[in-house]
């Protein structure tokens, strides 16, 4: 039985309202998230991890899946076109969207500036995406640390880090409804302490070592699982400056 809508990065709010309002009692599911499904063997052994989740997700759960709402534009990545184009021709109904408008900027972030733990916002905010809760109630912390860039493939990561950790990068902007706002994507608050992440084999990790280098901040790529000394290194950078 297809019960499952899929999709990745961002869809446009239009094609999410419209699967919402076509496909009643459906699960949502993002195929971002490492599930622990089986490898699928289409990729490239050293590439982004996030996109090998996009691949090995749809096949595991291509029986349940009714369609996948694909990002492809700068909203996403081009990793992303091309696994829309080959998930079509594999047979998976797939429909495309580029949410590149900056009209739908908040003025605020409230999840990302909030005292809640740097894993919980960064739940809220992918959640967020389908769900969009109204989380204006959150009251804003004064910054201890700062964290750019995208969900971490590892989560745990994110556990390292005070409740005081604001969001900034590719995340801020989901949160703000802007997923592709280069101004905003770029934006950090100089005056603390900020880990640059972006997954291994990541486009965005020439914009994360960039604004490292240009705000003195610490420069994380990870392939996949964490190990020990790069947590011990984030640690260490966090508590020592």
């Amino acid at each position: 039985m297809k019960d499952i809508i899929a999709f990745w990065g961002y869809p446009h709010p239009d094609i999410i309202k419209r699967a919402k309002e076509e496909y009643k009692n459906v699960q949502f599911l993002d195929l971002d998230v490492d599930f622990g499904a089986n490898k699928v063997s289409i990729l490239p052994e050293n590439y982004c991890t996030i996109i090998k989740n996009i691949y090995n997700n749809a096949y595991f759960y291509k029986d349940r899946i009714i369609k996948i709402l694909a990002p492809i534009g700068k909203d996403k990545c081009d990793s992303a076109l091309f696994a829309a184009e080959i998930l079509k021709d594999e047979g998976f109904i797939v429909e495309t969207s580029i949410f590149e408008e900056k009209n739908f900027k908040k003025e605020i972030a409230p999840i990302s500036t909030s005292s809640i733990p740097l894993k919980t916002k960064v739940e809220l905010i992918t959640k967020n995406i389908i769900e969009q809760k109204n989380y204006d109630n959150l009251d804003y912390v004064k910054p201890k640390a700062g964290f750019w860039g995208v969900p971490p493939n590892d989560l745990s990561i994110l556990e390292i880090f005070p409740n005081e950790t604001h969001i900034f990068g590719w995340m801020r902007c989901v949160e703000q409804m802007a997923p592709y706002d280069i101004e905003l994507e770029k934006f950090v608050d100089k005056n603390i302490k900020t880990v640059f992440f972006a997954q291994t084999f990541c486009a965005k990790n020439q914009l994360a070592k960039y604004l490292s280098q240009k705000y003195g901040g610490l420069y994380v790529d990870i392939d996949g699982i964490s190990n020990s000394s790069t947590k011990a290194k984030i640690e260490a950078y966090l508590r020592l400056g």
